[in-house]
């Protein structure tokens, strides 16, 4: 033990010496002790009678201090970690020093310090400091007298296998530098070399490539890996059926097992699970079955995850059912069904707005002993937050909570949001801060929430506050960050304020969206600054349609439809098509503001472009001109509508039963109301109103005294099939029916509705009692009636 402590005190002495050998009055090993190795020049100053040039003795000094930096961390071989320790301590190291700590790292397999030795290199490589690394691959390539003693022996076989292991690093760590090109590159660049790298360095740069949808080419690394003499293995085949089912060329996927086959390899669970997931993955989830349940009784190795995939796939596909079995068959063949399965059938549920049945099944997980986890904990307060619960959303995540279960930033951040839409941001804060008291930290999501919640209560002040935190914490704001600052502050008028923050985020390389352009322009005009927002729309390069579909919008908000009209036609004009979503908005608010021509005008452009207006369009439309008057150009629109082969909705519907009750034309309006039934239109309340109304209000009628019989049967089936219905009267409709019992001097009836209604809470309003006592006046026996009404006033209701 004695021996051991004095050869570990020689070693440490050994150490130190070499670190003092470049440093003044150093006694411990520390940051600062490397001062003198942290850069390849010496720094020094002259005195006043030196008048040596200091760029040149720096030039003589150089190659001698990287010489000993090279000498220091070969000396260092046998102590990896701190020859490592002193090289990330350097400042520009040239390529002799990278050699030196690449062969060390390389020597003692290293791999994970060699990964992050070669990602410094992408990220640091700038003008300043850059070199070809094609140089620093030579001189790897070539023995050094140095690092002879380093390797075992001086073999082709053991240079082949150093090599193998540098481009291994080097193409990893282009990956993980996103520098796929240049990875795919310095793969093919070993075999000029005179060597051949490992299967297992093709197998992580194709699967790299896929995940980054570049399927080409991992399929052409494959056929150039084939042509190299390499063998693929089990992992490589199983990746090329990724590839395949990633483009969708099943039967190409399921050729490369026949090509295993003869090649000798046996599949392994994996390469069945991802075939059988592609075939999930691409509609086929019912085909996808067929070939697990087949595989399963040729006993083939599936494992839980081709379940897991093909429950997805149902879920995806919406075949809940089909989802629900494969479950059962899992159960009944004693395979154990994990949180995954239940995870993607509720998230189905979720998906399909089935919540109880999502709720039904994490309860049924849970009796079986399936601990629950924060993946489909989210999914459910996603759901919550999606349909606008979102008190439900806080309550679940508490229960979740007393429950002990894990949960994550993705939960802890769909709560902030539902208590800042809840507008409790103070809550969102604390919870926030409960979050990051359990080691988690907040990222751009949680941030982004948070300054959203502050906008929505209008507390800018407190949302600028928190994006200057987001900066500071080294987080920088994404797109979605400053759209929503943007549309705050526009939509508040801060139109200064809004085009400086559009310029800062310029200036910061994020590129803005059409969805940042649209936000700025409708937000200036919801905020009252017209004309900042067409300046702005002006000064936009490359406009797209989406742009003047938001100054279309903008000037709708702004209640500028007369500029709104002007520039849509312009468009239109021009043969331009935009989104029917801003030419809807452009509807709507000309209907609102009784721009009934300029409304039957767009609708016409509108179908002059081929472009089909929505129902809800011609709904709008029709409704303006009823209420401007203009009955002939209603049903002309109501006649383009059917004739599209759209169905009316019901409000439409309503509207042209008005149309033909004001225009007498009753039993027009009769075939109305049963065409709506025919095409699975339930009529409401307001549709029995307007119909009884239009009849009882013209049996008295000189247009109908040969058909009073008809009308007043008519009215008494409509009744009758209202009352068969769950449909309950309100006091309009019972009104409409007492006047119209008065007018035909069936006053006997209107006291009996007036009872009924009274019966059923229904409270009586002016018009009511003004239909009733207009009936008594005409029978003379208005005190009876006042009696029954209860009325205080007499006098008043007398003089009525």
């Amino acid at each position: 033990m004695g021996g051991q402590c004095a050869h570990f005190g020689t070693r440490v002495m050994r150490s130190s010496k070499l670190l003092t050998h470049f440093t003044s009055n150093s006694r411990s090993f520390s940051t600062a002790s490397f001062a003198g190795l942290t850069s390849t020049s010496t720094s020094t100053t002259p005195s006043a009678n030196n008048h040596t040039d200091p760029a040149k003795d720096d030039d003589q000094q150089q190659p001698l201090q990287s010489h000993k930096i090279v000498d220091t961390l070969y000396n260092l071989k046998n102590q990896p970690h701190l020859a490592f320790s002193i090289f990330s301590h350097l400042k520009n190291p040239d390529i002799p020093a990278y050699a030196a700590i690449i062969r060390i790292l390389c020597h003692w397999g290293l791999h994970k310090m060699l990964h992050s030795i070669f990602l410094h290199l992408h990220q640091n490589n700038n003008d300043f400091t850059s070199f070809d690394i094609s140089h620093l691959l030579d001189t790897l390539s070539l023995p050094h007298h140095i690092d002879i003693d380093l390797e075992k022996e001086d073999t082709v076989k053991h240079r082949s296998s150093f090599l193998i292991q540098v481009y291994d690093a080097l193409v990893k760590s282009y990956v993980t530098a996103g520098m796929l090109d240049e990875a795919i590159n310095a793969l093919f660049q070993i075999k000029r070399r005179g060597f051949l790298p490992h299967i297992f360095t093709f197998n992580y740069l194709m699967n790299k490539l896929i995940a980054n949808g570049k399927v080409d080419a991992a399929l052409a690394i494959y056929k150039q890996l084939k042509s190299l003499g390499l063998n693929p293995n089990d992992y490589t085949y199983s990746i090329i059926i990724k590839a395949f089912c990633r483009k969708g060329s099943l039967v190409e996927a399921s050729n490369v097992f026949q090509e295993m086959e003869l090649c000798g390899v046996i599949p392994n669970a994996y390469a069945y699970t991802t075939y059988i997931e592609g075939l999930c993955a691409n509609q086929r989830s019912d085909f996808g079955y067929q070939v697990l349940q087949a595989w399963k009784e040729g006993n083939i190795p599936i494992d839980v995850y081709a379940y897991v995939a093909v429950i997805r796939g149902f879920c995806n596909e919406m075949k809940m059912d089909r989802a629900e079995v494969v479950l059962g068959d899992m159960e009944k063949q004693e395979l154990i069904s994990d949180a995954r399965c239940y995870s993607e059938l509720i998230r189905g549920y979720c998906k399909a707005g089935d919540l109880s049945k999502a709720l039904a099944l994490h309860n049924d997980m849970e009796s079986k002993g399936i601990k629950t986890n924060c993946v489909i904990v989210s999914t459910i307060l996603q759901y919550f937050c999606e349909k606008g619960m979102h008190s439900q959303v806080v309550e679940e995540f508490k229960r979740f909570k007393d429950l002990r279960i894990f949960l994550d930033e993705v939960s802890y951040n769909i709560v902030v949001d539902a208590l800042c839409k809840l507008e409790k941001v103070d809550q969102a804060v604390a919870l926030l801060d409960e979050m990051k008291g359990k080691q988690m930290d907040m990222d751009i999501m949680h941030y982004t929430t948070l300054i959203n919640g502050y906008c929505h209560v209008g507390k800018l002040v407190d949302a600028f506050r928190v994006f200057e935190e987001m900066e500071g914490k080294g987080l920088e704001p994404d797109v979605v960050t400053f759209n929503i600052l943007l549309a705050a502050f526009s939509r508040r008028g801060l139109a200064n304020e809004a085009l400086k923050l559009y310029e800062y985020m310029k200036s910061q390389d994020l590129k803005p969206n059409a969805i940042t352009h649209n936000v700025m322009i409708e937000g200036l005009c919801i905020g009252g600054k017209v004309t900042e927002a067409e300046a702005f729309f002006c000064n936009m390069e490359d406009k797209s349609i989406d742009n003047y579909g938001a100054m279309i919008t903008g000037y709708c908000e702004a209640k500028h439809t007369e500029k709104a009209s002007e520039l849509f036609f312009e468009l239109s004009e021009r043969g331009l098509l935009m989104d029917r979503g801003y030419i809807y908005k452009l509807l709507e608010k000309l209907c609102e503001e009784g721009e009934k021509d300029r409304a039957l005008w767009l609708l016409k452009t509108m179908l002059d472009l081929n472009m089909e207006p929505s129902k809800d369009m011609y709904g709008k439309v029709i409704t303006a001109c009823y209420r401007a008057g203009d009955m002939r150009n209603a049903e002309a629109v109501f006649d383009i509508l059917r004739k599209s082969g759209l169905t009316p909705d019901i409000f439409t519907y309503t509207t042209m039963i008005n149309v033909c009750c004001r225009q007498n034309r009753l039993s027009e309006a009769r075939n109305l109301f049963q065409d709506m039934k025919h095409r699975g239109i339930k009529p409401d309340l307001v549709t029995f109103t307007v119909l009884l109304d239009g009849h009882l209000k013209r049996v008295h009628s000189e247009a109908f005294a040969r058909k009073r019989k008809e009308v007043n049967l008519a009215a008494s089936n409509i009744w009758k099939e209202m009352q068969n219905t769950e449909i309950r009267p309100d006091v309009i409709c019972y009104t409409a029916l007492i006047d119209g019992h008065c007018k035909v001097d069936r006053l006997e009836d209107a006291i009996g509705l007036y009872d009924e209604m009274m019966y059923r809470g229904v409270e009586p309003d002016r018009a009511t009692c003004t239909a009733l006592l207009s009936g008594c006046r005409n029978r003379g026996d208005v005190d009876m009636v006042l009696t029954k009404l209860n009325l205080i006033n007499l006098t008043s209701v007398k003089e009525m």
